[in-house]
């Protein structure tokens, strides 16, 4: 069962920045830092509204001078308090991140933010910068990493269950936004505008997850690669809505990546599948408590988590809440997130920096790679698909 459960004396007091009322991704933040006990919300900027803030705030159970008109003030005001929060998370427009991001931490706060951390590389090594000087800790949310099978993959791979890695298929594919839906849905318009979103829409929403899943799964490393994007609904010309982009990684491995909003028909179809020399794996997350392990010249066969033949050993495989057979999905993942996130969080305080670095989660150089991902696909992309080194 969960065997990475931690108690704290008192839970780390937390905040949020954004993830108001009616926010799908600010109600997740909520309900996975707060499954274990080891986070207390205690204070928030949930909306540019102050009146909205305070009434959605005081909903939560919150003080209501703790419900701030901006992060600005939330930030000044808390460093003020003998219990001022200790952390933040950020669930805003991708365009508020950097900004967000470096005054929380230069607050002396641990942050927790939503993808894509910032809009270029430079940014998001600033933020490193500042995270290591004042020993502070960046998670970055890609909320899908926290699934035990995903965790079993990293482990088949790492121990040679595959043996050599040859080729990583990637996708995210889903059809939600087949039309021109943001012309009466906000959420998406912002994702579908450049000064807010940023050079990219599919390839920074979803499809960084895919790469992310790549990059926890196998650790390799892209040498170059080649993208081509498209716009079918061409009022979000320059932002693309599905693209294709091949890898080549050092070490000999190639794959792809597909990322699209326009698969009509489909859910996510988010999956990814790893070939290697001796047998090939691959994850679903429509279906993420099962992995297929399919292995040259025998039958395939279908692993379900939170059964002893896994690599139990690894944290990250036995982070199981309910036994094997029960559904454990989204919520679960992302609360097991958090729970490492708490721990890192707690190891920094103590600065024991060899714990530390012992724990696994997506931290700043996972946000790192997102950006640069996007950076490099548009840079290929505009130069009609040419293959462009990743560094």
């Amino acid at each position: 069962m969960f065997n990475e459960e931690r108690h704290f004396d008192q839970p780390i007091r937390w905040a949020m920045v954004g993830g108001g009322r009616g926010s799908q991704i600010g109600y997740s933040h909520r309900n996975a830092a707060q499954r274990d006990g080891l986070f207390k919300l205690v204070a928030g900027a949930f909306d540019l509204d102050p009146a909205r803030c305070r009434d959605f705030g005081e909903n939560l159970g919150l003080e209501g001078d703790r419900c701030y008109a901006n992060y600005q003030e939330m930030f000044e005001q808390e460093a003020q308090r003998e219990d001022g929060i200790q952390a933040v998370s950020i669930a805003t427009p991708n365009s508020t991140h950097y900004a967000i991001c470096k005054a929380a931490l230069e607050a002396n706060l641990h942050v927790v933010c939503e993808k894509p951390i910032t809009f270029t590389t430079e940014e998001a090594e600033e933020l490193k910068e500042i995270a290591a000087k004042n020993n502070r800790v960046i998670g970055v949310m890609y909320g899908y990493s926290g699934f035990p099978m995903v965790q079993q993959a990293r482990e088949m791979v790492q121990r040679g269950d595959l043996g050599d890695i040859r080729v990583i298929n990637m996708q995210f594919a889903h059809g939600f936004h087949n039309e021109e839906y943001e012309l009466n849905d906000p959420g998406l318009k912002w994702r579908v505008s450049p000064e807010v979103s940023g050079p990219t829409y599919v390839l920074g929403d979803i499809g960084t997850h895919a790469f992310y899943l790549c990059e926890v799964m196998t650790g390799l490393e892209v040498d170059r690669l080649s993208c081509m994007r498209q716009s079918f609904i061409k009022s979000r010309t320059p932002l693309e809505d599905n693209a294709h982009v091949m890898m080549e990684f050092k070490g000999g491995a190639v794959g792809t990546l597909w990322a699209s909003a326009v698969n009509s028909g489909s859910m996510h179809q988010q999956k990814i599948r790893i070939v290697g020399s001796k047998a090939s794996i691959e994850w679903w997350d429509e279906q993420p408590n099962q992995l297929h392990f399919e292995v040259q010249g025998e039958p395939s066969r279908v692993l379900e988590r939170g059964m002893g033949y896994l690599h139990q050993d690894a944290p990250g495989v036995a982070s199981n809440r309910v036994g094997g057979g029960h559904a454990e999905g989204y919520f679960e993942s992302w609360a097991n997130l958090y729970h490492r996130f708490a721990l890192a969080f707690d190891a920094a305080d103590r600065d024991d920096q060899a714990e530390l670095a012992g724990i696994w989660f997506p931290g700043i150089d996972a946000g790192i790679e997102g950006v640069r991902l996007c950076e490099k696909c548009v840079e290929s992309a505009d130069q009609n698909a040419a293959w462009v080194d990743y560094e």
